[in-house]
C-alpha cells in the first residue's frame, strides 16, 4: 500500500519557566493512500466488496439509486453479519427526482428499531438501581423491534424501479450459496465467540460446532436463505407472517419482550431532514431520533467562518476549536436528545447559526476546557434560538492561540449510491452492537439486535460506546433510542456535491464531519479524504482519542500543552463516500480501514 504525506510549518514562540522556546509545526501526517474509483455514470460504494457487486449490478439492470441501495443492503445483511442485518435498523437519506417528482427532493426515512411495548425505564436495573451486567448488550432481553426490512420495503416501494423481488434475489443467492469468510469477519466471530456460543441458533449458523469458521472457508447460511425468499415474496411475512411467529415464539421461550403485536405494530417513519448551510454547500442529515444531523450541523456552525483552511491541515489551532465544538455538542447530545415523538428535542435552536456563535465564545484557544466545565444552555435561553431564521447577532470571530484574530463499532454499515440521473442515497443501518445480541432466531438465520443498549438505561450510565444520557433518552415502550448515525448528502448551487456516512457508534458524528471537512475546506479527493487520520472527543469520557502514527508529534505535543488529555488508538470507523467532481463525474472510495469497495461504470 502506497502512502503520502505532506507538510505545512508554522514558527510558534511558547513560554517555558520564564523562557521563550520555539516550536516548529511541521505537519509531515502519513496516511494510507486510496485511488479512488472514478466513473461517468452511476456509482455504489459500501463495506464489502460483494454487496458492491450486488448494487452495481442491479444499477447496470436498469435499476436507479433506490433499487440498489435496497439490494446492497439485503446482500449486506447476509455477508457482514456482525455489523447489520434483516433483524436491526437504521436511517437513510434520499435526494433527486424520484417518483415523477419534476424537480430534486432531500427525504429522510427512518427505520429505526424500538422499544417493546413491555419495556420499562428500570428494566436494566438492579434491586439497588445499578445496571445489571450486560443485560441490554447480550440476549433476548437486548432486542428491540427490528425495522429494516419494512424500511427497506417502505423506501422501494416508494421509489425503486424494479420488482422487489429484483432486489432481494441476490442476497438470497449469497446466503444459499455462501461466500469467503475474510479475516475482518473471522476478527469479529472471534471477538463475539462466547455470546454466540451461548445462543444455539447462533452456534449453529456460525461455527462448526463450536469451531469458528476460518478465513478462507465458506460460510452457506441456509435459513437465512429460506427467510429472504419468503420476504421476496412477501414482505410482511417478517411483521405478520410465518417469521413474526418465529420471532415472537423464540423470544417468549427465552425473557425477550418482543411480542407478535410488537412487530405487526411497526411502522417506518417519514422525517424531515436537517440542513444547513456551510461555506457554499447545504449539508442535509438525519434528524432526532438520530442526534447526528443535528450534532454534525452544530459542530460545523461552531468552526463557522473561521478560516481553519488558512490555518493548515490539521494546525493545532484548528484541532483545537473543532474538538472544543465536539465537547459542546455531544455534552447538548446527552442532555437534549431522544426520541423526538416522546420528548420535546430542540433541534431548531441547536442547528441555529447563532447558537454556535454563542457556544463558540465559551471557546479560548488557550486552554482546553475539561468535560466539568462545559453545561447546557438552560431551556429558558436556549428558546432564544428557536428561530429558523439566524439573527447574527453574535460577532463570528475568535482568538487564535497565536494572539491573531481570524474571521471564523467499530460496528453498524454505511452504503452510498448514485444513479446515472444523479439520484443518490446514503443508508446507515447496524444491529448495534458486533454481532447484535449473539441471538438467532432459530429456523430463520434472523440475528437479533442489542438496540435497547443505546437508551439511557440509568441517568449517566455509559453505553458500550461510553455515551451516556438523560431522561430524554430513558426506556419507554414504543420509544426509539438515540442514535448517533450520520448518513449525509451535500448539495451546491441546487447541484448533488457528495454523499457519505460512517459507521462507528459513537464515533460516527465525529468522522462524517472529518470527511466534509476534508473535502469541503481542504479540497481532497474521495480517496484522501476517507483515509486521511481522525480524532474523536465525544464529551465523556474526558479524553481526546487520535489514531496512532496520525499526527505529528509537535502537534500532539501542543495539544496536551493546552490541556487535552491524548489518548492514541488504531484506526475506527468504515466510511465511503462518493462526490461529483468539476467535471460532472463520480469519484468515490471506501475506508482503508475496512475491507469495502468502489464501482462504477
Amino acid at each position: 500500500m502506497a502512502f503520502f504525506s505532506f507538510s505545512k510549518q508554522l514558527a510558534v514562540l511558547l513560554i517555558s519557566n520564564g523562557v521563550a522556546v520555539a516550536l516548529v509545526y511541521c505537519q509531515s501526517v502519513s496516511a494510507a493512500f486510496v485511488k479512488p474509483t472514478r466513473s461517468q455514470q452511476a456509482m455504489v460504494v459500501s463495506a464489502h466488496p460483494l454487496a458492491t457487486e450486488v448494487g452495481i449490478e442491479i444499477l447496470r439492470r436498469g435499476g436507479n439509486a433506490v433499487d440498489a441501495a435496497v439490494a446492497t443492503a439485503f446482500a449486506i445483511s447476509v455477508v457482514e453479519p456482525f455489523s447489520a442485518g434483516i433483524g436491526g435498523g437504521g436511517f437513510l437519506l434520499l435526494y433527486g427526482r424520484l417518483a415523477g417528482n419534476p424537480s430534486p427532493q432531500m427525504k429522510a426515512l427512518d427505520f429505526r428499531e424500538r422499544a417493546p411495548q413491555l419495556a420499562t425505564r428500570d428494566m436494566y436495573l438492579d434491586e439497588v438501581g445499578k445496571p445489571r451486567s450486560e443485560a441490554s448488550v447480550n440476549g433476548h432481553l437486548a432486542v428491540a423491534v427490528p425495522g429494516t426490512v419494512a424500511g427497506l420495503y417502505e423506501v422501494q416501494r416508494q421509489y425503486g424501479k424494479l420488482s422487489w423481488q429484483e432486489t432481494v434475489a441476490p442476497s438470497i443467492q449469497l446466503a444459499r450459496q455462501g461466500f469467503i469468510v475474510s479475516d475482518r469477519l473471522f476478527l469479529a466471530l472471534k471477538f463475539r465467540q462466547q455470546a454466540i456460543l451461548k445462543n444455539p441458533a447462533a452456534r449453529a449458523v456460525f461455527t462448526k460446532n463450536g469451531v469458528l469458521y476460518n478465513p478462507g472457508e465458506r460460510l452457506i447460511q441456509t435459513d437465512l436463505g429460506e427467510t429472504l425468499s419468503a420476504i421476496a415474496q412477501d414482505p410482511q411475512s417478517f411483521y405478520t407472517g410465518k417469521i413474526a411467529a418465529a420471532i415472537a415464539k423464540d423470544m417468549a421461550a427465552n425473557g425477550g419482550l418482543i411480542s407478535l403485536a410488537d412487530l405487526k405494530a411497526y411502522k417506518p417513519i417519514w422525517r424531515k431532514p436537517v440542513c444547513g448551510q456551510f461555506r457554499q454547500a447545504q449539508i442535509c442529515s438525519m434528524p432526532p431520533p438520530s442526534s447526528g444531523g443535528v450534532h454534525l450541523l452544530e459542530i460545523l456552525n461552531i468552526i463557522g467562518a473561521t478560516d481553519i483552511k488558512a490555518l493548515g491541515w490539521h494546525h493545532p489551532d484548528a484541532l483545537h476549536l473543532i474538538v472544543e465544538a465536539m465537547k459542546i455538542a455531544y455534552n447538548d447530545r446527552a442532555e437534549y436528545l431522544g426520541d423526538p415523538d416522546f420528548v420535546d428535542v430542540p433541534t431548531t435552536a441547536l442547528i441555529n447559526p447563532d447558537y454556535a456563535a454563542k457556544r463558540r465564545t465559551e471557546i479560548s484557544f488557550q486552554q482546553a476546557r475539561s468535560a466539568a466545565e462545559i453545561k447546557p444552555l438552560d431551556r429558558e435561553t436556549l428558546q432564544q434560538f428557536n428561530s429558523e431564521t439566524p439573527r447574527s447577532a453574535i460577532p463570528s470571530v475568535i482568538s487564535t492561540a497565536s494572539g491573531e484574530t481570524r474571521t471564523e463499532s467499530p460496528d453498524t454499515t454505511h452504503l452510498t449510491v448514485v444513479d446515472a440521473q444523479r439520484n443518490a442515497v446514503s443508508m446507515t443501518f447496524t444491529i448495534n452492537g458486533g454481532f447484535g445480541s449473539a441471538a438467532v432466531v432459530p429456523g430463520t438465520g434472523i440475528l437479533l439486535n442489542n438496540e435497547m443498549d443505546d437508551f439511557a438505561i440509568a441517568p449517566n450510565q455509559p453505553n458500550i460506546y461510553g455515551l451516556v444520557g438523560n431522561s430524554a433518552n430513558a426506556i419507554a415502550p414504543g420509544k426509539t433510542p438515540l442514535s448517533s448515525m450520520t448518513p449525509v448528502i451535500v448539495t451546491e448551487k441546487d447541484q448533488l456535491r457528495l454523499i457519505a456516512g460512517a459507521p462507528g457508534g459513537s464515533t460516527i458524528i465525529t468522522t462524517v464531519l472529518q470527511i466534509l471537512l476534508n473535502v469541503l475546506e481542504y479540497d481532497m479527493d474521495a480517496g484522501s479524504a476517507v483515509a486521511a487520520p481522525r480524532l474523536h472527543h465525544q464529551w465523556l469520557p474526558d479524553k481526546l482519542r487520535v489514531e496512532r502514527w496520525g499526527f505529528d508529534v509537535a502537534t500532539l505535543e501542543e495539544l496536551r500543552r493546552r490541556g487535552h488529555q491524548i489518548e492514541e488508538q488504531s484506526g475506527w470507523g468504515n466510511a465511503n463516500l462518493i462526490l461529483l467532481t468539476p467535471d460532472g463525474k463520480l469519484e468515490g472510495a471506501a475506508d482503508p480501514r475496512g475491507e469495502g469497495t468502489a464501482l462504477g461504470f
